[in-house]
């Protein structure tokens, strides 16, 4: 195993968890701007302030922190979701949850948000992250089965593509990763207040 530096030492000396974590947020950064592939395990190291072959102490590989950063985000958001697909609300106050916690988990991972709306696709050949699709697969039932469920109990239109609302409104929440600052004007509630207020009730003034 590479030497680390004495600097290094203190750090994971003193909190290797939360040293971990820090790593995993440089990383996560990396990815988001830089690209996968383009992120090498010496940037990574040389934004931690560490030796490259420090990082492997914490961590085995490139992969297997791209990995962590992933799947620690999507166990958080279903988390979220199956609480939410649990509680027992009416199709409308779901999709409403749904689109709330979305926007919360982008405030929360943004770049592992990032991340998986770039990468997602290239990784779903190697078996380590097969979980990508199974998730995918997962969240469009979760979505759909909202909708359905909401047109059979007529609180949403029927003249509406089920299949093409439901794009249309995924992408409309998941797009705002692209631009969503943590920090910024609004909170993820109030965003996500005013995105449900465009999808459910338009723009256009009432008479007009």
């Amino acid at each position: 195993m590479p030497k680390r530096s004495d600097s290094d030492q203190k750090k994971s000396a003193v909190s290797p968890p939360e040293r971990r974590g820090e790593l995993l947020a440089i990383a996560a950064r990396a990815f988001a701007e830089q690209g996968y592939n383009a992120t090498t395990v010496r940037k990574i190291a040389d934004a931690a302030g560490m030796l490259a072959g420090s990082l492997y102490y914490h961590f085995d590989s490139k992969e297997s922190m791209l990995d962590e950063i992933l799947s620690g985000f999507l166990d958080e958001l279903w988390a979220r979701y199956d609480a939410v697909l649990g509680a027992g609300l009416g199709p409308r106050e779901t999709l409403e949850a749904l689109v709330t916690e979305s926007f919360r988990e982008i405030d929360r991972h943004l770049d592992a948000v990032a991340i998986y709306q770039k990468e997602s696709r290239h990784l779903g050949d190697r078996p380590r992250f097969a979980y990508l699709a199974a998730s995918q697969q997962k969240f469009e039932k979760a979505w759909l089965g909202t909708l359905e469920r909401g047109v059979a109990a007529e609180v949403f239109r029927a003249d509406l593509d089920v299949r093409l609302t439901y794009r249309f409104v995924r992408d409309t929440v998941w797009v705002a990763a692209s631009w969503y600052r943590p920090g910024g004007r609004h909170s993820p509630e109030e965003i996500a207040r005013q995105y449900l207020s465009m999808v459910l009730e338009g723009i256009a003034l009432r008479g007009s």
